[in-house]
């Protein structure tokens, strides 16, 4: 399933979003979408990690 979003990236953002899609060899769909799975995920490993959870994750990707 997909879902539609309207997003409004303001103006000053705009050429850096472009400019690492283009790097990336993505389409600036693709990279908005990457970006906001690395935030949910880093989100998600928060919450964990104030659960107490934190430990079993050093290490593993970004830190929190």
């Amino acid at each position: 399933m997909t879902v539609t979003m309207t997003l409004r990236i303001p103006d000053e953002v705009d050429p850096s979003i472009r400019a690492g899609a283009k790097a990336s060899g993505m389409s600036v769909n693709a990279y908005v979408v990457l970006a906001a799975r690395r935030q949910a995920t880093l989100d998600a490993a928060r919450q964990l990690a104030a659960l107490g959870a934190g430990d079993d994750l050093a290490g593993e990707g970004d830190s929190l």
